[in-house]
């Protein structure tokens, strides 16, 4: 008879059908608990905390101690030798490289080695009891001279100690000086006069209180949006008017981005190029050039320039970051630059309010332009600047004209940036004498009078600025004067099609050169032979503007569903 039945009917003898069989062991199985089984009763039995009178716990429960157990350190000799050490001359050379290579901005370093990427610059031997003004009360001054009944605090406090130094202090706070002057001049416009006009007059007027209006885009809600776009942001892109190129240039967020964030790569957009010659477009191109990649752009939706160049660059990134799901891309700015038509553009569909009045993007927004390229609209900010006049925050567009009180007042600098040629051919006005009669004479043309046949000057001055902002008047900034240019008008660089689009057909055997040199009065008229050469009507249909849109428009695996 088997095992099996002998149990059985030992059960059917002693009655134990009904009871769940729980204290029925099988013939030849161990009687006794096992370890695992005696901790697992001990767990449910000891599972409480013991405590004393007072309701203190004096005997954790299993998994309740906080206390840290002995850990023990595996012997090892790792521990105790080198573990990564490099020698002086490998250390130089790759400071060598790495020089060479930070400079120049079409190289994008892939893949660091695991060194402290601190030992490759040089520390700047500072010293820190002249640079801690705590410090340099305390060592300077005895404490005998500074309290007690011998305390002395007549004499000036000086961060120096010997003439040499102060002298040395005085010449650098001057070259400081002159750095910032220099700035300020470059973002005017007005680098290229002589000293002679620099020299301030003293007109006996007053500078009153800057209007409020004019505090635009300088909240801390715009801020914290621009944060959030460059910290979510793979690639930052920085769109610049074209016309005026220094004066829409963030410097303050791009020196933050090479700070802060340099493993983002920043790019330059040059936005409207159809609004100034194709001459100019390319100095600047390749002016900014020298700093961070630039790409020329004209937004839209139908009839779009660069496109198809911007869109292989995000490919190429998208490549560079082959590890990552998908790159975003951050466009940054001034207000009413078209960041949210080059979104618009790159989509050939409106995804984006936009509108030629600055302040329409309010927050943040995602945009999917391929399955691994996400683009974000962030609204435009405007860094403060104390070198900036109401005059310069108005004309880059950054307020609303409808909320400027007396707009008329902005009207002689409108008219020094911009040709009388341009100006009688706009409004076909000829002989005015001052900003005044200016207006005064194309309101009455224009029928805008008020009672008693006044003029409405008011009314007429916003609609000129107006026309000023959208591109109706034509004007730009000079761009730097490049003496890089030979005797064939060819500049040494980098070559390509953003390179050669200025086109100008050859007179006298030689081809002008697309290098413009700054004038000091953009205003001047120019000579008859040159007036011809400074016409512009925007890209003609034969510019290799869009060379990649083919290639670009085609339908691609990374486009999402429409």
């Amino acid at each position: 008879m088997g095992t099996a039945k002998k149990e059985a009917a030992r059960r059917d003898r002693q009655g134990k059908t009904g009871d769940g069989m729980g204290n029925v062991r099988t013939k030849g199985e161990n009687f006794y608990r096992s370890a695992k089984k005696v901790k697992t009763l001990n767990m449910f039995k000891g599972g409480r905390a013991q405590r004393n009178a007072d309701g203190d716990i004096t005997k954790a429960a299993a998994y309740q101690s906080r206390e840290i157990p002995n850990a023990r350190i595996e012997p090892n000799r790792k521990w105790f030798g080198n573990t990564r050490v490099i020698s002086q001359e490998a250390l130089t050379s790759f400071r060598e490289a790495v020089a060479e290579r930070a400079a120049d901005p079409y190289q994008v370093l892939l893949k660091t080695n695991k060194l402290p990427m601190s030992l490759i610059h040089d520390g700047s031997n500072t010293n820190g009891l002249k640079e801690h003004k705590a410090k340099i009360a305390v060592e300077s001054v005895p404490f005998s001279d500074t309290f007690g009944p011998k305390a002395q605090r007549k004499r000036v406090k000086l961060g120096v100690g010997t003439l040499e130094d102060l002298a040395g202090e005085s010449v650098k706070m001057h070259e400081t000086y002159l750095e910032r002057l220099d700035q300020a001049k470059l973002l005017s416009g007005t680098s290229g006069e002589t000293a002679e006009n620099d020299k301030t007059v003293d007109d006996g007027q007053l500078t009153s209180a800057r209007e409020p209006v004019f505090s635009k885009g300088q909240s801390k809600r715009i801020w914290n949006e621009l944060y959030k776009v460059i910290d979510s942001s793979d690639v930052v892109i920085h769109v610049l008017d074209a016309r005026d190129p220094e004066g829409t240039r963030c410097r303050s967020i791009e020196k933050y981005i090479r700070e802060e964030a340099p493993h983002k790569h920043l790019i330059f957009v040059l936005n409207k190029c159809d609004l100034v010659p194709t001459g100019v477009a390319a100095s600047w191109v390749r002016a900014l050039s020298k700093d961070h990649p630039t790409l020329a752009f004209h937004a839209s939706i139908n009839n779009s320039f660069g496109k198809g160049s911007l869109i292989q660059l995000l490919r190429q990134f998208s490549s560079l970051h082959s590890d990552r799901k998908q790159i975003s891309v951050g466009f940054i700015g001034y207000p009413n630059t078209g960041k949210s038509s080059i979104i618009n553009t790159l989509r050939k569909k409106k995804v984006c309010t936009v509108a030629p009045i600055p302040g329409e993007t309010k927050v943040w927004q995602y945009i999917t332009l391929m399955k691994r390229i996400y683009l974000i609209d962030c609204p435009g900010v405007v860094p403060p600047s104390n070198n900036d006049t109401e005059e310069d925050i108005l004309l880059r567009g950054v307020v609303r004209v409808e909320n400027v009180e007396n707009p008329e007042q902005y009207i002689p600098a409108v008219l020094k940036r911009v040709q009388p040629r341009h100006i009688e051919r706009t409004y076909e006005i000829k002989n005015y004498k001052d900003s005044i009669d200016f207006l005064s004479i194309l309101a009455r043309k224009g029928g805008r009078l008020l009672r008693g046949g006044e003029p409405d000057v008011d009314g007429v001055a916003k609609m000129v600025i107006n026309d000023f902002l959208r591109g109706k008047i034509p004007w730009y900034t000079p761009p730097p004067y490049s003496g890089d240019a030979d005797a064939d008008g060819k500049v040494d660089g980098r070559e390509g099609r953003l390179g050669e689009m200025g086109r100008k057909r050859k007179r006298d055997g030689s081809e002008a050169g697309t290098s413009v040199a700054p004038s000091g009065d953009s205003a001047s008229e120019p000579s008859d032979s040159d007036v011809e050469d400074e016409e512009f009507t925007g890209f003609s249909d034969g510019d290799e503007g869009s060379a990649g849109e083919d290639e670009a428009d085609k339908p691609d695996e990374d486009e999402p569903a429409k």
